[in-house]
């Protein structure tokens, strides 16, 4: 745990003290943590100085003051700080890529390079989500549970979990069910940051008029079958900023890291070498 603006974090640092930083950001404040990104992401630190956390008011880190993009960025930018790098390698997925997004339009001259998967550069995912998840044919959703998940009106750390349950089946290329349950035990549930972040921040996010500004090389990775940020959110990424790539992994949803995690991590892996050359 380290103080960072008033909370304690729960942070891990992973690969050689002298190699490229690189951050990566969990997804679904108030139900992810660094166990997402270091099991993606740390593949790398063989090469890269990897760093993953718990954001403010997620998994074991603390939950003092706002929850607004704006102070989680500023976070981001302490733990850079504090890890004693001019640059680094931003990376995140699913809201994790809403927030790398963030801290590039907003610090673009600490950013070397970007890394997103599944994620989108506004609000526009949340309705395509919707008819995705009303559509599907492997499970019928509680319409009641969709909505107060996605409006951040959750009752308590009981009701996100019930709710987190309802949509986990739709994640996934492959459904399976013993699975769900593993990720519903294995998941952290802190109502007050998602609740803020979907009742809050969500209404008004929308990077589109910034991303054109964007200067760092930036990959975009993407499951064919990804209901909640479809592919179409993310060739609207790679339309808008300049020096930026997309790959679609064919046989995955919402985490081709996970279900194609050698193709994902090559294809990451790669880029970064490109990019961001280690001597």
């Amino acid at each position: 745990m380290i103080e960072i603006n008033g909370n304690r974090l729960a942070v891990e640092v992973l690969g050689p003290e002298d190699a490229p930083v690189l951050i990566a950001h969990h997804g679904a404040p108030g139900l992810g943590s660094r166990a997402e990104p270091r099991a993606s992401f740390g593949r790398l630190a063989d090469t890269y100085r990897v760093i993953v956390f718990d954001a403010r008011g997620s998994g074991q880190s603390e939950g003092n003051g706002t929850f607004s993009h704006e102070q989680w960025a500023v976070d981001i930018d302490a733990l850079r700080e504090w890890a004693g790098a001019e640059q680094i390698i931003m990376a995140g997925g699913s809201y994790g890529g809403f927030m790398a997004m963030e801290y590039a339009t907003r610090y673009p001259e600490r950013v070397r390079a970007l890394v997103l998967r599944d994620t989108s550069p506004d609000n526009s995912n949340e309705e395509l989500a919707l008819a995705n998840a009303l559509a599907n044919a492997r499970v019928e959703i509680d319409r009641d549970k969709l909505d107060r998940i996605f409006a951040g009106k959750v009752r308590d750390d009981a009701d996100l979990r019930d709710c987190w349950r309802e949509i986990l089946p739709l994640y996934d290329y492959v459904y399976d069910p013993e699975a769900v349950e593993r990720k519903v035990e294995a998941t952290p549930y802190r109502y007050e940051a998602h609740n803020y972040a979907f009742s809050v921040n969500m209404p008004n996010y929308d990077l589109k008029p910034v991303l054109p500004a964007v200067t760092a090389p930036t990959l975009i990775t993407v499951g064919r079958t990804d209901w909640i940020t479809p592919v179409a959110c993310s060739e609207l990424i790679a339309s808008l900023i300049p020096d930026s790539r997309l790959v679609v992994f064919e046989k995955s949803g919402h985490s081709p890291q996970i279900e194609e995690a050698e193709a994902w991590t090559t294809t990451v892996r790669e880029f970064l070498t490109e990019v961001c050359p280690v001597p």
